[in-house]
């Protein structure tokens, strides 16, 4: 089995550009670089990660790009492109001779729009990813599932992904209405799911994993362990657990589950959603 850790961040401090990073989340305010996320991958079995963006930057791009072309750890990268330029093409293009560019993402849940997933430009990029093989990863809050729903009807030969679960909200105890949206979104066979963020949406110093068990009893209901994948948010999953924490409370989660069913969850669906080989060639 070749366990993947398909959502991880890194980056090189600088509290200008991480102004989300406030003063109860000293424990990121450093730098966060591959070789720390290596040692602490070794110690559940990671094999591969996917890297994804935390700043909307071209630059952060081509950085995480470069990282991955130098490292056959890095099997993928979801990286930041402005979607809604009208020259997207001129943008994507050069970043497309990088193999490992698998995807992109935009930080929607900070935007001021409730809607802004339907915005007519965002959704003519988006348009566009398939001709590029990409995957887009959504990133939102639970009040955005609905919304969230209605944009992925509009793109239904596009493959997305739903980062975190979409946030639900754990630490209010809050349930029915996520659960019965992610039933929904889940109906949708071109949206695949991550195992990731959960902690950190619960009781950073109380939660348990009886807190988490129906949010991941509910995913593995909609979503199959087919179209599951496991992430650990690294780092800003230390706000509330260790990495190798993590991977022991997910592990016990899903221990009633065939062999081949955590097989897909660990690593088997991020590779086939992201379209990566099991086996990787020489680095380009």
């Amino acid at each position: 089995m070749t366990k993947i850790d398909a959502h991880h961040h890194l980056w090189n401090y600088v509290p200008q550009e991480y102004g989300w990073i406030d003063e109860t989340m000293a424990v990121l305010r450093r730098d966060f670089l591959i070789e720390d996320l290596c040692r602490e991958a070794q110690t559940v079995g990671i094999e591969g990660v996917i890297s994804v963006q935390a700043r909307q930057s071209l630059q952060e791009t081509n950085w995480l790009l470069k990282i991955a072309a130098q490292s056959d750890f890095v099997r993928g990268v979801v990286g930041w492109v402005p979607l809604a330029n009208i020259d997207l093409p001129r943008i994507l293009d050069p970043l497309c001779e990088h193999s490992k560019l698998r995807g992109l993402r935009h930080v929607v849940q900070d935007e001021a729009d409730p809607e802004f997933l339907l915005r007519s430009d965002l959704n003519g990029g988006i348009a566009k990813l398939l001709d590029y093989g990409l995957v887009y990863d959504i990133l939102i809050f639970e009040h955005h599932l609905p919304t969230a729903i209605r944009f992925v009807d509009r793109h239904p030969h596009q493959v997305f992904v739903l980062d975190h679960a979409g946030k639900p909200r754990i630490r209010d105890k809050s349930f029915q209405s996520w659960k019965e949206q992610i039933k929904d979104l889940a109906k949708r066979e071109h949206v695949y799911c991550k195992l990731s963020g959960l902690v950190t949406e619960a009781n950073w110093k109380t939660w348990s994993e009886r807190d988490l068990a129906p949010y991941v009893d509910t995913l593995l209901a909609a979503f199959g362990p087919q179209r599951l994948m496991v992430g650990s948010d690294w780092p800003v999953c230390l706000l509330a657990s260790s990495y190798q924490g993590w991977f022991e409370a997910l592990s016990n989660l899903l221990s009633r589950l065939s062999h081949h069913e955590r097989q897909s969850i660990m690593g088997g669906t991020a590779l086939v959603a992201y379209g990566i080989p099991a086996k990787l060639e020489a680095s380009q």
